[in-house]
């Protein structure tokens, strides 16, 4: 989880080379479709693909209406419905009906528009791309919800359709401890790129912890090193203040969408206490869960995790 899909990538570099190159874009959908809205293919000149619009029911047939708009220099707008035997072939329980706008590099969709859209996703910069009767552009405000919600559409005229390019979600976990272990896996699962920090090899080891990246640092210095933004969720995990506060204030100080402290009510209180003595208002120390996690009665180390993830999810796609 820790780059993009690469398709918007690599039908710049396919026109770039010189073979021609299309976007096709999943613009509606009915029933139960096999992809959702705003997914992508990238279709170049020779006839190469990257990505999907239909996980393999429609993408020859869009393919060849591409190769025919690259060729014409104008875009083109297809439906096809997804039966019930082709979807189950992919591995879908049912079929559908989508909507697929193709868009010509170049002679559409300008190619200075694409590279900037590759370098805001580059650095991770959260962007909408909007293209309809009056052409196309990269807006960053204005679309709030579908920024949260991950959810690409039409607007309300029916015609200007805006598709979401979000930075993959992170997660910071400090503290490598068991809730950790089972955390990291059912981030993962989540869609998160997860990174465990902890000064404490003991902990933070690779036995403990295989195939993760695990950062020995002091958890200021490595939040500082990974980077907070608008995408990123930190979770703090020891218990122990002299790791936890110097994160925690990385943390108030900068966008990431979820702050979660463990504690209990009573440690939470001396926490709120502690910021409150190094200046932090009451808003900014509002953004803190905890204790942390959704209130599910949970025991143990694993449901302890899913309480987190799921109080993550909430605040994602619904707000603090």
């Amino acid at each position: 989880m820790d780059r993009f899909d690469n398709i918007p990538e690599t039908a710049l570099a396919w026109y770039r080379a010189g073979k021609g190159a299309a976007l096709a874009t999943v613009v509606e959908t009915w029933g139960s479709a096999p992809r959702r809205v705003g997914s992508q293919l990238a279709i170049s000149g020779e006839g190469e693909i990257a990505g999907s619009v239909s996980g393999g029911c429609v993408e020859g047939a869009v393919v060849a209406e591409a190769l025919e708009a690259i060729a014409a220099g104008k875009p083109v707008v297809l439906h096809y419905g997804v039966s019930d035997g082709d979807a189950f072939a992919v591995g879908l329980a049912c079929g559908g009906t989508i909507r697929v706008l193709v868009e010509p590099i170049g002679s559409v969709m300008p190619e200075d528009l694409l590279a900037d859209l590759v370098l805001a996703r580059d650095a991770r910069i959260p962007v909408a791309y909007v293209t309809g009767r009056d052409g196309q552009r990269l807006e960053r405000e204005g679309h709030g919800a579908r920024f949260r919600m991950d959810r690409s559409g039409f607007e309300e005229d029916g015609e200007t359709f805006v598709a979401i390019h979000n930075p993959p979600l992170r997660l910071i976990i400090v503290g490598a401890v068991h809730i950790a272990q089972a955390l990291v896996p059912m981030a993962r699962i989540a869609g998160y790129d997860p990174l465990l920090i902890d000064p404490r090899e003991s902990f933070a080891s690779e036995a403990r912890f295989p195939g993760e990246i695990v950062l020995h640092d002091w958890p200021d210095e490595g939040v500082r090193a990974f980077g907070l933004d608008a995408r990123t969720a930190l979770v703090l995990l020891t218990h122990d203040p002299k790791l936890d506060d110097p994160a925690l204030i990385e943390a108030l100080r900068s966008e990431v969408f979820y702050i979660g402290a463990l504690g209990s009510t009573r440690t939470h209180a001396k926490r709120v206490a502690r910021l409150q003595e190094v200046g932090f208002s009451e808003a900014d120390i509002s953004r803190i869960h905890g204790p942390i996690g959704l209130d599910i009665g949970a025991a143990g180390p694993s449901e302890i995790a899913v309480s987190i993830l799921a109080e993550m999810t909430r605040v994602l796609r619904k707000g603090a």
